[in-house]
């Protein structure tokens, strides 16, 4: 299965929040700005993100964007499942009903293989993991900068 465009940027999305989620609301404009995605794309994604209750809008002067639940609540299967759908690699895998020779089908079970393990690593790491992440990646980066 190949992770679609809205798949990486809603996780880079809700990862900019749970990096920024202690500062109140986010703005569109700011996340956009730092993740270079599209202003308009990033607002449909977050629509979204909103209608599967990981994120909150927040209108007004002191709008924009937070989490819904606190980062360690949040799975990027989660994150990605909203915006992606299914991570079953064919149709038959969720629904067996859809094929007539599921019951001898040897691809089947390799496919569902896949869809658990691309679940379980999905499942394994949370917004506040990847926050963690993203803290130790600056910091290598800032650490073992030399200017001569």
């Amino acid at each position: 299965m190949k992770l679609s465009t809205k798949g990486r940027y809603a996780a880079r999305a809700m990862l900019d929040l749970a990096v920024y989620s202690g500062e109140g609301p986010v703005l569109l404009r700011e996340i956009a700005g730092r993740q270079m995605i599209s202003e308009r794309y990033l607002e449909r994604i977050m629509a979204v993100l909103v209608s599967f209750g990981l994120a909150r809008s927040q209108r007004g002067q002191n709008g924009g964007f937070s989490l819904a639940k606190p980062p360690q609540e949040i799975k990027l299967s989660e994150v990605v499942q909203a915006v992606e759908g299914t991570l079953a690699p064919v149709p038959c895998v969720d629904d067996e009903t859809l094929c007539e020779q599921v019951s001898g089908c040897v691809t089947r079970e390799i496919w569902s293989e896949l869809k658990q393990a691309m679940t379980g690593v999905l499942d394994s790491f949370t917004l506040a993991d990847m926050v963690k992440m993203q803290k130790r990646k600056r910091e290598k980066q800032t650490g073992s900068v030399y200017h001569i």
